[in-house]
């Protein structure tokens, strides 16, 4: 089981994937790392050494692994963070040709444009070659709730609007749309929880909501969701599995009250979580 990891890569904490790989690998899954980034650390801190990469290096980086046979043996590609809008052009031109080579391989794209909290945070010429070049050749896209609202441009605060926008979203490429960190008019207090939507189905997970927000909660959860279909589970199943381990991380990292999460030392309960929160199908109206 093999997947191409295209994200940002930091030498301390775990954002990008220095937050997908280990999830990934813990599964049993062989990860060919490509970095988008080369940092000390994730922005926030006080310094921040290193630097986006250049798009030439990224599209060497690509072209090398093709030339390995990575393309050939994957079950996946996985992108986050990109960096500059050439890096995305050239993602995009990656997994274009990555899927023309080996029809069987999917693409999953965590569309990593900004939060709640802080708006955009990425170079303004990203999102439009994320909305225009990379979903449509996404098969999963893996958007927290305001990336989902960006990239349908309305806003979606009832199920029912994910799903409509979710399923006009699917007119553009994707078969399968999950929304992180959503907090939707049912949703109870003190709760949060991730919605999967399909063509014809739509599942949803709730979880408690913790008073932590931690850089890199979507790349992980990306990593289990990706980790948990390369491992042959259907779309509720890797749903309930990645918002589970990814909720015992987040458990252990609110105990230890530290701003990075506690990923590795929560290696065991990434792998088998010990409480199971249930992706439940959504009854539309």
């Amino acid at each position: 089981m093999n997947v191409i990891s295209i994200q940002s890569q930091v030498a301390y904490g775990h954002v990008g994937n220095s937050a997908a790989v280990f999830p990934m690998q813990l599964h049993g899954i062989d990860v060919v790392a490509v970095p988008t980034t080369l940092l000390s650390n994730r922005p926030g801190y006080p310094t921040v050494r290193g630097r986006v990469l250049d798009a030439q290096l990224v599209a060497d980086l690509l072209l090398g692994i093709e030339e390995r046979g990575a393309v050939d043996t994957a079950q996946m590609i996985l992108s986050g963070y990109l960096g500059s809008p050439d890096i995305a052009a050239v993602v995009a031109d990656f997994v274009a040709r990555a899927k023309a080579r080996n029809p069987k391989l999917a693409y999953c794209c965590d569309p990593v444009l900004g939060d709640r909290d802080r708006g955009l945070f990425v170079h303004a010429g990203i999102p439009p070659q994320v909305a225009d070049r990379l979903c449509p050749l996404a098969d999963i896209i893996t958007p927290n709730h305001f990336e989902f609202e960006w990239l349908c441009g309305a806003k979606a605060a009832t199920i029912d609007q994910v799903i409509d926008a979710a399923r006009a979203l699917m007119a553009r490429g994707p078969s399968t749309v999950v929304v992180t960190s959503a907090e939707l008019a049912d949703t109870p207090d003190g709760e949060i929880e991730t919605l999967a939507v399909e063509r014809t189905k739509a599942f949803r997970v709730r979880t408690p909501k913790l008073p932590i927000s931690p850089n890199g909660t979507g790349d992980l959860f990306a990593a289990l969701l990706v980790a948990a279909r390369v491992r042959g589970n259907d779309t509720p199943e890797a749903l309930s599995h990645a918002a589970s381990a990814i909720f015992a991380v987040l458990e252990r990292t609110a105990i230890s009250a530290t701003e990075e999460m506690r990923i590795v030392e929560s290696a065991a309960l990434l792998a088998n979580p010990k409480r199971r929160f249930d992706a439940i199908a959504i009854n539309e109206s």
